[in-house]
C-alpha cells in the first residue's frame, strides 16, 4: 500500500471528553466542527453522544445537516454561523439551533421559522461574530421574549492563562448576561483550562477532544505513518528536490515517502521538521512536494517501510511548530488519500 496510515483512537477521543468534563461543574457539550476537526463525523460523534454529549457545534448549517444524519433526533446541534440566508429549510428539516448574531438574523429567523429553537452569540470582545453590547442592549428584550435556549460568546486569548483579554471578557459577558434566566455558554478547550469562572452553565470544548494544545494533558488522538518508496544514496555536494534546496553535506541516505501538501502537509514544513523511527529524529531535507517528501535516514542501520510524522513521538502540535501554524491547521488539512484506520 502506497498511501499512508492515519490512525484515529477514538477511546482516545472519548477519554478526552470524560477528562475535560470532569474538570467542570456543568454541562459539557462538544464542537465537531470542520468534519470533526477532519478525522470524521461519522465515526466521532457516536462516540461523544455514547459518553454523553448532548450538544453539538458546527460552523454552518450544511454541517448540522451531516452531523443530524449521523446522530439521529436527540441531540441539540448549535450552528456558530446563525441563520444565513438559505438555511431555513436546512435548520427546520434537521432540528438545528442557530446561534443568532445579528439584529438581520434575529429577524429573518422569526419571519421564516416562527417558534423555531435559536441561541443567541454575543461579542465580549473578540470582535469576530455576536451581537455587540449597544445592539444586545437595544435587542435583548425581543430577544428574549422569544425564549432563546442558550447564550454564548467566544474567548480571543484562553490558551493564554495570564492575558489580561480573559478576565475582560470573563467580565463584559456577565455584564451582557447576568439575571437572564438563559443557559450560558463562555468555555471552549482553553476557557475549561481557565477555571470554573469561566464555566458557566456549559462548556464546548474542541481541539482538546482530538488531542491538542492547549490541553497538555490529553490523550493522543493521530497516528500518521508515510510509507517509504524509495531509498538512495546521495552522495556529497549532489542536490535533493525542487530548487536544489538541499545539497548533502556527506554521503547521505535519503528516503522519499510518500505524502506531500496534497495530504494537507504544507510546504511550510520543510528543511527543519523531522520524522520518526522508533523514537529517533530524522530529518525532512529539501523541499516537500505534492506527494512526496524526502527525509535524511543516513543514521539508521535499516530502512523500515514506514516512517511517522505524527504520534508517540510527535505530536500534532509539534507538527505544527514545525510549520510555524498550529495544530487547528494540521489536522483539519489532513487528506483524503490517507488510509485511514480507526482504533475503538
Amino acid at each position: 500500500m502506497t498511501t499512508a496510515t492515519l490512525s484515529i483512537d477514538l477511546n482516545a477521543v472519548a477519554a478526552n471528553w470524560q477528562a475535560l468534563n470532569e474538570m467542570t461543574g456543568c454541562e459539557t457539550g462538544a464542537v465537531i466542527k470542520a468534519n470533526a476537526y477532519g478525522l470524521g463525523i461519522d465515526r466521532v460523534a457516536p462516540v461523544l453522544a455514547a459518553q454523553g454529549a448532548r450538544k453539538f457545534f458546527v460552523a454552518v448549517a450544511e454541517e448540522g445537516v451531516a452531523l443530524r444524519r449521523v446522530l439521529g433526533p436527540g441531540p441539540a446541534i448549535n450552528v456558530f454561523a446563525g441563520h444565513m440566508p438559505g438555511d431555513a429549510d436546512m435548520i427546520r428539516s434537521a432540528a438545528l439551533t442557530p446561534m443568532i448574531n445579528s439584529v438581520d438574523q434575529l429577524i429573518a429567523h422569526v419571519e421564516t421559522l416562527p417558534g423555531h429553537r435559536f441561541g443567541i452569540q454575543l461579542n465580549s470582545g473578540m470582535n469576530r461574530l455576536g451581537m455587540d453590547p449597544a445592539e444586545w442592549s437595544a435587542l435583548r428584550d425581543i430577544a428574549l421574549a422569544q425564549n432563546p435556549t442558550l447564550i454564548i460568546s467566544h474567548l480571543a486569548c484562553a490558551d493564554e492563562p495570564n492575558h489580561p483579554m480573559n478576565a475582560r471578557q470573563l467580565k463584559t459577558f456577565h455584564d451582557m448576561t447576568d439575571g437572564l434566566n438563559v443557559p450560558r455558554s463562555l468555555a471552549a478547550t482553553g476557557g475549561i483550562l481557565l477555571g470554573r469562572d469561566y464555566h458557566f452553565d456549559m462548556t464546548r470544548p474542541g481541539i482538546g477532544l482530538y488531542g491538542g494544545l492547549p490541553f497538555m494533558d490529553a490523550q493522543p488522538v493521530v497516528t500518521l505513518d508515510v510509507p517509504v518508496i524509495q531509498v538512495r544514496e546521495v552522495s556529497t555536494g549532489h542536490p535533493v528536490g525542487y530548487g536544489c534546496a538541499w545539497t548533502a553535506p556527506r554521503p547521505s541516505q535519503v528516503a522519499t515517502i510518500a505524502a506531500g501538501y496534497a495530504d494537507g502537509l504544507i510546504r511550510a514544513l520543510g528543511n527543519g521538521a523531522t520524522l520518526t523511527h522508533e523514537g529517533r529524529r530524522l530529518p525532512v531535507i529539501g523541499r516537500v512536494s505534492m506527494d512526496l517528501i524526502t527525509v535524511d535516514v543516513t543514521s539508521l542501520a535499516e530502512v523500515p517501510e514506514h516512517l511517522q510524522l505524527i504520534g508517540g513521538h510527535q505530536s500534532v502540535d509539534t507538527v505544527a511548530g514545525f510549520a510555524g501554524t498550529i495544530g487547528y491547521e494540521v489536522l483539519t488539512a489532513l487528506g483524503a488519500r490517507y488510509d485511514r484506520v480507526y482504533v475503538e
